[in-house]
């Protein structure tokens, strides 16, 4: 899949494929190995970049790291709106995210979810790493508060936490344990929060 490469500082979208090598490099071998084990230098030879390339488009590997965790984040914003737009039911989109998030825990490969791993990596809360895990997850749960609020759960801002701790758990049960009784658990966690909203 091609990665839509923007400027985050406002300059406007800056098209560059090997600063799209560079993200999808990182992607690759960040989430397979742990961003501090992969350096610069393994970057920029499996990127097929200079590392001139490299500092002119990441001034440090903390802004490549940044980079990688918000093209992420973009991806699945984007995928929501997509479901969004099947139909206008909240719990519909809420038990599509679900099983979204049930097929990633079984998918090959599974390391947990990126956004805690770059967090554990980074837990210094001032890091720019760590504010960009924190804008996800903000955003996340912001997701689920409208759509329960919008399918009249009592308390939509508790049940969207409810369920973010549950799709938490789900990623760490996935990884280090058995994927598909994670996923079981995760769609009848949220199954008991979803029973709450009125149809």
């Amino acid at each position: 899949m091609a990665v839509t490469t923007t400027v985050v500082d406002g300059a406007g979208p800056r098209p560059s494929a090997a600063r799209d090598r560079l993200l999808a490099t990182a992607a690759r071998l960040f989430y397979a190995h742990g961003i501090g084990a992969v350096g610069v230098d393994r970057l920029v030879v499996e990127a097929g970049v200079t590392r001139a390339t490299f500092y002119r488009h990441f001034p440090a590997k903390d802004d490549l790291v940044v980079a990688w965790l918000r093209t992420s984040d973009e991806a699945v914003r984007t995928a929501v709106q997509r479901s969004a737009a099947v139909d206008d039911d909240p719990v519909a989109l809420v038990r599509r995210l679900v099983a979204a998030i049930g097929e990633q825990v079984c998918g090959e490969g599974f390391r947990g979810c990126a956004f805690i791993n770059a967090a554990a990596e980074f837990p210094d809360l001032a890091s720019a790493v760590h504010r960009a895990v924190r804008e996800h997850r903000a955003w996340l749960a912001a997701t689920l508060t409208d759509a329960l609020g919008r399918a009249a759960h009592p308390d939509p801002a508790a049940g969207a936490q409810r369920i973010v701790v549950l799709r938490d758990g789900a990623m760490v049960a996935g990884y280090l344990g058995d994927p598909v009784a994670a996923r079981a658990s995760f769609a009848a966690g949220v199954e008991d929060v979803l029973a709450l909203t009125r149809p």
